[in-house]
C-alpha cells in the first residue's frame, strides 16, 4: 500500500485527475471502475474540464459502474448513477455504450451481479478501480462482515449507511439493499485507488489504516495490496 497525503481537497482531486488521465494517455481503452459521491466529485470535474478544452480523450475508455442503491437508477436523484452522470458522464459526453451500470431495478438482481462480473471478465478485468470509504470502513457497498473474495453481490445494507445516504437525496428515502462490486474486484484491479478527505473520515482510516486487517473493516484490504494507492488530505490522515 503506498499511503500519500495532500494539504487540501483540492490538490487531492487534482493529484488523482492527473493520475487518472496518465491511464487513459498510455491505454486509451482503459477500463475505469469508478465510485460516485462527494469525495471524487472534484476529480470528476476537473477530467471533463480536460476533455472539453480537448486535453484528454476518454472516447475509447469503458467506464463500469461501482455499486447502486437497489431499486434506484441514473433518472432519479440520489441514485449513484445519477451523480456520475452528472459529474462526469453527461459533461464529458461518455457514450451510452461506454458505460456498463448495473440495472438496480432489475427483477433478478442475481443475473444483473453475474452480467456484470462477465463484463468484466470480458475486458480483462479492470484497469482502475477508484473507491472511497465510508464512516464504518465500506468499500463500495461492501458493508462490515463481508467477505474479501466476494464479485459482484447484494447487500442488506447496514444502519449507518442508509442514514449517511440520506445525504444524497432531497427528501427522506428508504434504502435496504444495494448491488455492487465485491472486494475481490479490488485485488484483481491492475490499480486500486481510495481517496478520502474530511474530518468524518479521519477515525476510520486510522482504523483501516493502522488497525487489523479484517473484514470487519473492508478499506483494511489496501494494507494487503502493496501496489495499490491511499491518497488522503491532511484532515482525513490526521491519525495516522
Amino acid at each position: 500500500m503506498n499511503l500519500r497525503t495532500f494539504p487540501d481537497y483540492a490538490a487531492l482531486s487534482a493529484h488523482a485527475a492527473q493520475h487518472i488521465t496518465n491511464i487513459v494517455r498510455q491505454k486509451p481503452t482503459a477500463v475505469l471502475c469508478l465510485a460516485s459521491g462527494d469525495t471524487p466529485a472534484g476529480t470528476y470535474r476537473l477530467l471533463a474540464e480536460q476533455v472539453h478544452n480537448g486535453e484528454l480523450d476518454l472516447s475509447q475508455c469503458h467506464f463500469i459502474g461501482l455499486d447502486e442503491w437497489v431499486g434506484f437508477g441514473p433518472g432519479d436523484v440520489g441514485s449513484c448513477a445519477y451523480f456520475l452522470y452528472r459529474d462526469l458522464f453527461t459533461p464529458a459526453q461518455i457514450r451510452p455504450d461506454q458505460i456498463t451500470y448495473f440495472n438496480a431495478k432489475a427483477a433478478d438482481l442475481q443475473a444483473e451481479c453475474q452480467r456484470v462480473d462477465a463484463v468484466i471478465r470480458e475486458f480483462g478485468g479492470l484497469d482502475l478501480l477508484l473507491v472511497g470509504v465510508g464512516e464504518n470502513g465500506h468499500i463500495a457497498l461492501n458493508e462490515p462482515g463481508t467477505s474479501f473474495q466476494l464479485g459482484c453481490h447484494v447487500v442488506e445494507l447496514a444502519e449507518s449507511t442508509k442514514t449517511v445516504g440520506q445525504k444524497y437525496f432531497t427528501q427522506e428515502t428508504p434504502l435496504s439493499k444495494g448491488i455492487t462490486l465485491g472486494l475481490r474486484h479490488l485485488t484483481e484491479a491492475s490499480e486500486a485507488i481510495l481517496i478520502a478527505s474530511g474530518p468524518r473520515k479521519t477515525a476510520i482510516m486510522q482504523q483501516a489504516l493502522i488497525g487489523p486487517v479484517t473484514e470487519q473493516c473492508p478499506a483494511s484490504i489496501f494494507q494487503t495490496q502493496p501496489d495499490a494507492h491511499v491518497w488522503l488530505d491532511e484532515v482525513a490522515a490526521n491519525r495516522l
